[in-house]
């Protein structure tokens, strides 16, 4: 069992992260112990890594929420869920294309400053 804090550290996050996703819905798999503290399993630990993974990426808290509850609810969602993530894995595709577009241009710039900086050394 792992406590709040070793989730929040293997996760890269804030123990207040946790508790906000806790507070939203996202964790209800979360069990308590007799001090009233979260305690999180190694399987809680592999969702709560996916749950970052998501944010991570962008998906609103409200289909992250959606994603989980119907978890809950069984192996009768499994194509929803499953429908829900190759969503968002087109979506996560869209925003790398992006980012490649920005970095080429960034690139350039990069060139541009390279050159500028030899041709005003070769002049003087």
């Amino acid at each position: 069992m792992y406590s709040i804090h070793q989730v929040a550290n293997l996760c890269d996050v804030t123990t207040h992260t946790l508790r906000f996703y806790d507070k939203e819905g996202l964790l209800p798999f979360v069990e308590r112990n007799e001090a009233g503290n979260r305690v999180f399993s190694e399987r809680d630990l592999g969702i709560v890594k996916f749950i970052c993974c998501l944010r991570n990426t962008d998906m609103p808290i409200k289909e992250i929420k959606k994603y989980i509850e119907l978890g809950v609810n069984g192996e009768s969602t499994v194509e929803l869920r499953k429908d829900i993530i190759l969503a968002h894995r087109k979506e996560v595709i869209r925003q790398i294309d992006v980012l490649k577009k920005n970095l080429n241009l960034i690139e350039l710039k990069v060139a541009f400053y390279d050159s500028y900086k030899v041709d005003f050394h070769n002049e003087h």
